[in-house]
């Protein structure tokens, strides 16, 4: 068995008005945050609206996400979570299979 070294991944995506709406509530819900601060024994943490798409890890993306977004990866201010399956289900979002959230800590 062979790995297959994938050298380009297109990681853009567009979620309809209706699902990212459904999306971001669920994401934003108090209780989630409450489970949100929890897990990670803060105050309070701030839902940013980014979501990315993970990517294959690759030279270019050795962290398994947009370059753009390793900068909160980085970052002890921010956390990057996967969005629960449930909540993907719940908003009907089918494409992509799977979003990372990121949310600011307080």
């Amino acid at each position: 068995m062979t790995l297959k070294i994938v050298e380009n991944f297109d990681s853009s995506f567009t979620l309809e008005p209706q699902a990212k709406e459904t999306l971001f509530k669920l994401l934003t819900s108090e209780a989630f945050l409450n489970q949100i601060c929890q897990n990670l024994q803060c105050e309070k943490v701030e839902f940013t609206e980014l979501l990315f798409q993970p990517v294959p890890y690759s030279t270019a993306t050795p962290k398994g996400m947009p370059a753009e977004f390793e900068k909160y990866q980085e970052s002890d201010e921010y956390v990057i979570i996967n969005v629960p399956a449930n909540f993907m289900f719940t908003a009907k979002i089918f494409q992509p299979s799977r979003l990372c959230a990121i949310y600011r800590k307080s």
